[in-house]
Order: C-alpha cells, then sequence, then structure tokens
C-alpha cells in the first residue's frame, strides 16, 4: 500500500481536532478572563503602606524553617538580596533620583517578591511529573518534593523568576512560596500577612482583594480612610488602620497578566521601574499546556498519528474495492 504524504497529513489533522474535542479544557484556556477557583485565596500587596521593615520576610523564614542567608561579608545578619532557596520572600526598594518622595518615580519605593500564584501557571504546564500542582481548592500552586526530578523547567517557563534551585544541596529541591499552606491547613494565614505591622500585606479570598483594591484606586490622595490590616478572610479577628491615601498608578498588577494571579500588587510607582515585566493577558500556559498534553498527559500526538494511519487504511479499502 503506497502512504500519500497528503493523506497522511489530512489523519493527523482529523485526529488532532478529535482529540483535542475530547479536552474542552484546551480550548478554554484561550478564554481572556479571569477564572479564579470559587475558593481562591491570595495576597494585595499594597506598597504604598510598606514601611520596609522586613517583618514579612522574617516571619516566612520562621513559618517555613528556612536557614538566614549572609549577603556581607561578616555574616553576622540574615539579609538575602534576593529570592534564593534560601528565601521565599524579599522586600526590595526602588530608588531614583534624590530618593527622598517615597512612592515616587523620582524617589523611592519598596516591593515584595513571591510566587504569583497564577491562575494558569507556566511552572504547572511545563512540569512533567506534576511535582507543581494547583491546588482544586485555593487556586495555589503547590510543591511536591517526591515527585520532583530537578528538571528545573518550572525555573524556565515561569514569567516572574520565582522557582529557585538548592544547587548546594545533595539532595535538591526546587523553592517558592506557597503561600504557608501548611498553616492554612490549620485554619491560619500565611505568616508574611499576620506579621506586617501596616497592612501592606492583606491575606484574603481573591475575589475580595481584587474588590478593596478597586476601593483603593477610587481614594482621593491625601485623605484619610480605613484599611483591613493582616487578613479579610474571617480565618483571624478582623483589624483596621486609618491611613492616608497614596497616589496609586491606575493598575493592578497580577488582575489580568499571564491570565491573571492570585497575589496582587499596587503601587505609587510604574511597575516596570518596580522589576515587575510587561506581560500580555494571555497566559503562556496555554502553549505550554498543548505540549505537554500532546507529549506527556493527553497522548495526543500518538493518537493523531493513530487517526492519520485508520484515515488512510479507510480510503485504502474503500478505493482497493472500487477497482475490483
Amino acid at each position: 500500500m503506497r502512504i500519500r504524504r497528503r493523506d497522511f497529513l489530512k489523519g493527523v489533522v482529523s485526529g488532532t481536532a478529535l482529540t483535542v474535542l475530547g479536552r474542552p479544557e484546551l480550548a478554554a484556556a484561550a478564554h481572556r478572563g479571569r477564572r479564579d477557583t470559587p475558593g481562591a485565596l491570595g495576597i494585595l500587596y499594597d506598597a504604598t503602606l510598606c514601611i520596609g521593615c522586613q517583618s514579612c520576610v522574617v516571619a516566612c523564614k520562621k513559618a517555613n524553617d528556612m536557614p538566614p542567608e549572609h549577603s556581607g561579608s561578616e555574616g553576622i545578619w540574615d539579609n538575602p538580596r534576593n529570592l534564593s532557596a534560601s528565601t521565599m520572600n524579599i522586600i526590595k526598594k526602588y530608588q531614583h533620583g534624590d530618593g527622598r518622595q517615597k512612592d515616587d518615580s523620582n524617589g523611592y519605593s519598596f516591593v515584595k517578591r513571591q510566587c504569583m500564584h497564577c491562575l494558569e501557571p507556566s511552572c504547572v504546564s511545563a512540569c512533567p511529573v506534576s511535582a507543581l500542582t494547583k491546588d482544586e481548592e485555593t487556586g495555589l500552586v503547590r510543591y511536591n518534593k517526591d515527585n520532583c526530578i530537578g528538571c528545573r523547567y518550572c525555573q524556565v517557563a515561569c514569567p516572574f523568576n520565582i522557582p529557585k534551585f538548592e544547587w548546594d544541596s545533595p539532595t535538591p529541591e526546587i523553592v517558592k512560596c506557597q503561600l504557608c499552606s501548611h498553616l492554612l491547613e490549620k485554619g491560619g494565614i500565611s505568616a508574611c500577612c499576620s506579621f506586617c505591622p501596616t497592612g501592606a500585606s492583606l491575606f484574603g479570598p481573591v475575589s475580595e482583594l481584587l474588590r478593596e483594591a478597586n476601593r483603593r484606586l477610587h481614594m482621593e490622595p491625601g485623605e484619610s480612610y480605613e484599611f483591613p490590616v493582616a487578613d479579610i478572610s474571617g480565618r483571624t479577628p478582623s483589624q483596621v488602620q486609618v491611613h492616608k491615601a497614596g497616589t496609586y498608578v491606575s493598575h493592578i498588577y497580577g488582575e489580568h497578566e499571564v491570565g491573571g494571579t492570585q497575589v496582587l500588587y499596587m503601587a505609587g510607582v510604574p511597575f516596570e521601574k518596580l522589576g515587575f515585566p510587561e506581560l500580555p493577558d494571555e497566559s503562556y500556559a496555554m502553549i505550554s499546556d498543548g505540549i505537554q498534553y500532546a507529549i506527556y498527559k493527553g497522548m495526543i500526538y500518538p493518537v493523531a498519528v493513530l487517526g492519520g494511519l485508520l484515515y488512510m487504511v479507510s480510503k485504502r479499502s474503500g478505493g482497493d474495492k472500487g477497482e475490483k
């Protein structure tokens, strides 16, 4: 039986279409809007309320039993300069011009960096062994060291450069914020939010955090308002503080970037100046999901090839009957 290239490609396309139709979630990935898990939890970080005290960094290390990291020559203080295998949450400082005015492009601003817990996480999509998964209830991106093979595809895939690898360990793991999931399981909240003295890091349901962020965008700069502190999920007693509203950049970072994230940001300085990448609304995971499902999970490629072969066989059989 002679195989014609055109017939084979037709069959492959047909087999692929049938397989994709059997995976409606792949088609749904093209949707541009947010698709939060109903119970999605996250953090709203407001740079205008941050005083750079780094209480959140200390609390994170204590809650997650992380080792100190010395960036100076004396090795006395725990003073990490960036996210690493020893640091999952860090406060950094932007400074420009005279550096005197807080939350000003020609002054300075603090900024918190940690895992963004994307709605459509590229790291999860890129992981071939499901070491990284998205929790069905909270939407948080969690890591299972027992499944990890150390390929570090997650590091390459993450648009925010968050996952870090334990290069110095004989049994290395990937390290990233998991929003203190071990504390959430006990009814608590993430440590960084618990110990933030000003409410700059606020824990709660993502839907409520987005509502609170939009409320702040409509505040009159310089006027005093009540701001919730630590938690708006109801897991801990409610607290409020009165602050003067800052002048916000009219953008909630993470609301739409790469499909949306569960860690959201507000600031008085443009986000590109604070080190955040400018990203599209579409999720990169849409592309990587297609590749991963094809090769590892959905078996799309083998099924597509099989569909091509079956198409050719059926066509050839029909042709043979017609020749008799």
